[in-house]
């Protein structure tokens, strides 16, 4: 059996497959569509102050905001990707998970408990607390960078990768498509504000889940049993497994350990996404249990998403005459979760699963549009105004800032295109450029006793301008898996000595303190 050979173009290959998007699925996805915006359209109306607004009056439902933090993290592109990467490597991919038990423990006992005790609305109103005003500019930078790059990848992977495809539309109309998301977006999201945010990930979450167990289901029906999930041929591709370190290499478990606890310590305690999360839930206790709720829900997809991976690779092993011509199991393994969807399902559950992939989009863009407008209004707009505005005045901007965010996504989701790699790739690439810089600065602030401004904003740039080598010329052959250990260690280390450096230079009257 050739995982690898590509089938060759015939019309009469795919002969019994299913003929595209039909009527009953359109029907499905637009009344998804007008159920968000009616959510957005409610939950506005509770609304009183920009409190309200941007962190739910801090009285949200940790199940809620759990839910709603996980499926804010989890993108199409992670949708999508995640089959197509147990398809290529197996379960190595997953071995990650044993890393959040970990993760956890150092968020909720050394983060949250003091973001919690600050009475704050944007996270990096911390540094300034901590550091100083430097330091808090650098931060949000970093951060609107960082998410202005997401939210455009985001896009991008969910219309031109996935839409269009399931859609079964032409190229032409990925710049319509992308901008009637990201207006049905920016409506519910500018309308409601974080309470129609979390609302809308939490349905758009089962919906998510939903997919995903028809998914399996469907297959496991059409081939007749689940035991056929797990034949040994199918996994004679698989390559061994690589229990060690090593930095020239992407899949081994040691790295994905790494990777995963590195990635979900410096994103849960640094990005205003996440805190501004914790900070809309009563106390600590609730924040924890939110951030705990978040990784459980996580898990359980991500394990299911390694079954679908499965399942579409033994359907299209079995049935090879469904795929696409020209492609392969293995060679094209992130396109067997959407041709599926496509070519595989009932009418009414294809439109389901495309609600799913959009659900993940959704879910990501509204909440990068509420946590940038909250960061720019308040670190920017606010902190440098003379006169403080009226509560609804400042919610009248935060709404403002919300549209026109959304405009520069939809028009930077074009751009997207001309990054080299894969889906994943573009992922790790364009989107962790930004994330261990952005938590240096938090690391200096919360646990560095000699940290100084100057010297925390000379580490957290160093830190950037060494995930920008790795990423884009590749130096010391360290693969881009690497990009945030390695901009992580340097940032911290490298901030502590120019921090050092700093107050001695002061010491000696070579520059002027703080």
């Amino acid at each position: 059996m050739n995982l690898l050979a590509a089938t060759p173009s015939s019309d009469g290959m795919i002969a019994g497959a299913a003929t595209g998007f039909r009527p009953l699925d359109w029907a499905v996805v637009v009344l998804f569509l007008l159920w968000m915006l009616w959510i957005g359209y409610r939950s506005g109306r509770r609304n009183r102050t920009a409190e309200d607004y941007v962190l739910g009056g801090r009285t949200m439902n940790p199940v809620m905001v759990g839910i709603s933090l996980f499926a804010t993290l989890l993108s199409t592109l992670s949708y999508l990707s995640y089959p197509g990467e147990m398809v290529k490597y197996g379960p190595v991919v997953f071995i990650g998970l044993a890393a959040f038990p970990v993760a956890y423990y150092i968020v909720s006992r050394l983060m949250i408990p003091r973001y919690m005790k600050m009475n704050v609305t944007s996270a990096y109103e911390i540094l300034e607390i901590k550091l100083g005003r430097g330091v808090r500019s650098l931060a949000t930078v970093f951060f609107l960078s960082l998410r202005f790059l997401w939210m455009a990848t985001i896009i991008y992977a969910t219309v031109d990768v996935a839409l269009i495809p399931v859609f079964g539309l032409d190229p032409g109309w990925v710049p319509p498509v992308s901008v009637v998301l990201v207006v049905i977006t920016v409506i519910y999201t500018t309308m409601g504000g974080l309470k129609a945010v979390v609302t809308t990930d939490v349905i758009q979450t089962v919906v998510m889940f939903a997919g995903v167990l028809l998914t399996i289901g469907i297959i496991g029906w059409k081939v007749g049993s689940f035991g056929a999930f797990f034949e040994p041929q199918l996994f004679e591709h698989w390559p061994p497994v690589d229990w060690g370190f090593d930095m020239s290499k992407r899949m081994t478990v040691g790295n994905i350990l790494l990777m995963t606890l590195v990635w979900q310590v410096c994103t849960a305690g640094s990005d205003q996404m996440a805190i501004q999360r914790y900070l809309s839930t009563p106390d600590v206790a609730t924040a924890k249990r939110s951030y705990r709720i978040s990784l459980v829900t996580s898990c359980t997809i991500q394990l299911l998403l390694a079954v679908v991976g499965l399942v579409v690779m033994t359907y299209f092993l079995r049935y090879p005459q469904m795929l696409a011509p020209g492609t392969s199991v293995v060679g094209d393994a992130d396109t067997l979760f959407p041709r599926f969807i496509l070519i595989g399902l009932p009418a009414g559950i294809t439109g389901l699963i495309a609600a799913g992939i959009m659900s993940a989009a959704m879910s990501s863009l509204s909440s990068g549009l509420n946590s940038s407008a909250t960061v720019i209004y308040e670190d920017i707009i606010n902190r440098n105004r003379k006169e403080s505005n009226t509560s609804s005045k400042s919610l009248h901007h935060i709404k403002l800032i919300a549209v026109a965010l959304g405009v520069v996504v939809a028009l930077s989701s074009f751009l997207v295109a001309y990054v080299s790699g894969n889906l994943l790739d573009v992922v790790i690439k364009v989107v962790n450029l930004v994330v261990a810089p952005l938590f240096v600065l938090f690391f200096m602030a919360l646990f560095v006793p000699w940290a100084t401004s100057r010297g925390t904003v000379a580490g957290g740039l160093f830190a950037m301008l060494v995930a920008v080598l790795i990423a884009f010329v590749g130096i010391f052959g360290i693969t881009a898996l690497w990009i945030m250990p390695v901009a992580l260690v340097s940032g911290v280390l490298s901030s502590m000595l120019f921090s050092l450096l700093d107050r001695w230079l002061i010491g000696r009257g070579l520059l002027p303190g703080k």
